[in-house]
């Protein structure tokens, strides 16, 4: 399953070489992974007993992105372990069509009562199992 969300660079998104900061990617970034998990399935179950900690991001910057681009985060999953997720994001420039950034971001499920990381629990493995076929 391949979810998409598209972003408007704003000037506040900008830095003083008038292109988006990278840390702003980051942001964006995570704004896929909010809508992937919405389409996936209810946001709210997800959230609710547990939270995803991100542990690791390895960003690949491409191209810049500037004032008035219309950017769409494309997000989907890539592996899953017994504790840890790996989800594969691009952001495309819509209007060129250029890549303008690409990244690897693994999460683990954390238990808020336990205060640690746990097994990814069978009902959202199911879940998550199906977006993953869905790419294959």
């Amino acid at each position: 399953m391949l979810s998409t969300v598209q972003i408007k660079v704003r000037g506040y998104h900008l830095d003083l070489f008038k292109h988006v900061n990278n840390a702003r990617y980051l942001e964006f970034l995570e704004e896929g992974r909010w809508d992937f998990f919405e389409q996936v399935g209810d946001g709210a179950v997800w959230m609710q007993d547990y939270v995803w900690p991100v542990v690791n991001i390895n960003i690949n910057f491409r191209d810049q992105a500037g004032f008035g681009d219309l950017l769409e985060v494309q997000t989907q999953y890539t592996k899953i372990s017994q504790r840890s997720i790996t989800m594969k994001q691009t952001i495309v420039n819509v209007n060129t069509s250029v890549t303008v950034a690409d990244a690897d971001v693994t999460y683990v499920c954390f238990c808020k009562e336990q205060k640690a990381a746990i097994p990814i629990p069978d009902t959202l493995r199911l879940s998550i199992q199906k977006a993953l076929d869905e790419v294959a």
